[in-house]
């Protein structure tokens, strides 16, 4: 009943090249002495973009190479999608735009230029920068990529449920920070199909909440503008798609704070010597706020990325 397939999603790992697969995931106990649950650590920042994206966009690319499709691509990003298609474009002979909002983060426009992409920005916030994309795309006949609708970056994703089902112990539930929906659905779908026990739960900033107030009411809901330090998730629209996905997938979502998101980065940081973006965060915010619900569990959180400038690192975490 959903867009993906596990067999697709399996078949996708050999579409990824090695520096995004296989990445370490490990019980720390620090961290977990600190939370009080057993957590496990899935670390998507150690490879040339810092965060989980390039899976999706291998897989984009090599099904688009396979299909004889264009040899020019476009997306709308706030600095990981763009990276992490600026960096598999240039390893597989493609020309990548990204369009960006005018205020998007510096660090993470910087990265996308120095990975080859032609970075485009524009006023207004991410919406405004997909529209710009979608103009882009059919002005010039490249192929548009758009996180999460595109199921291929679903299915990328879903690799990482794929390696967490390979642990050697039961997981009680699985904490997904949750943007556009591609890692919930995708990681998600994986666990369903190998680890069925397993709990797949999202986590969202407060300050940006669209599909989770989306999934709350099962079907598409209107929210403002986002307000979260957590720039890799501030969306404030829903895909429909996805969320019917996620209705089908995910067994609960979860909002969390601004300063439990900032908490989480310092236990991080000081239990596992771990510098993560906000957005990477937000599963240990959740055990924070929820730790009744997950106490002496087992319980996997995804650090999906590291792009965060060192300047605002030590304004949040060391100040």
């Amino acid at each position: 009943m959903t867009r993906l397939s596990i067999d697709r999603i399996r078949d996708a790992v050999h579409k990824i090249d090695g520096v995004f697969r296989d990445t370490p995931q490990y019980c720390c106990p620090h961290l977990s002495r600190a939370l009080g649950c057993r957590i496990v650590l899935k670390v998507e920042t150690l490879n040339p973009v810092r965060c989980f994206k390039g899976r999706g966009t291998d897989v984009v690319l090599s099904n688009l190479e396979r299909a004889g499709g264009p040899r020019a691509v476009v997306c709308a990003s706030a600095g990981n999608l763009g990276q992490a298609l600026a960096y598999s474009g240039n390893n597989r002979g493609f020309s990548v735009t990204v369009t960006a909002s005018a205020a998007a983060n510096p660090l993470k426009v910087a990265r996308m230029k120095a990975l080859g992409a032609t970075v485009v920005l524009v006023e207004g916030q991410i919406e405004e920068a997909l529209e710009a994309a979608v103009a882009h795309s059919r002005k010039t006949g490249a192929f548009l990529v758009e996180d999460s609708r595109n199921i291929d970056t679903c299915e990328g994703a879903g690799t990482i449920g794929l390696e967490l089902a390979k642990l050697p112990f039961a997981l009680d539930a699985v904490l997904v920070s949750l943007g556009a929906g591609a890692m919930a659905t995708g990681i998600g779908l994986a666990l369903k199909t190998c680890r069925p026990e397993t709990g797949v739960l999202s986590v969202q900033p407060e300050k940006a909440p669209a599909l989770t107030r989306s999934y709350r009411a099962g079907e598409p809901v209107e929210s403002g503008p986002p307000d979260t330090i957590a720039d890799g998730v501030a969306g404030r629209y829903t895909i429909p798609d996805v969320l019917t996905d996620m209705l089908e997938i995910v067994d609960d979502a979860l909002l969390v704070g601004e300063g439990s998101i900032v908490e989480a980065m310092a236990l991080l940081y000081r239990h596992a010597g771990l510098i993560v973006e906000p957005a990477a965060a937000l599963g240990v915010a959740a055990i924070l706020e929820n730790a009744d619900r997950f106490h002496g569990q087992t319980v996997a959180t995804v650090l999906c990325g590291s792009n965060v400038a060192p300047r605002d690192f030590d304004t949040w975490v060391r100040s």
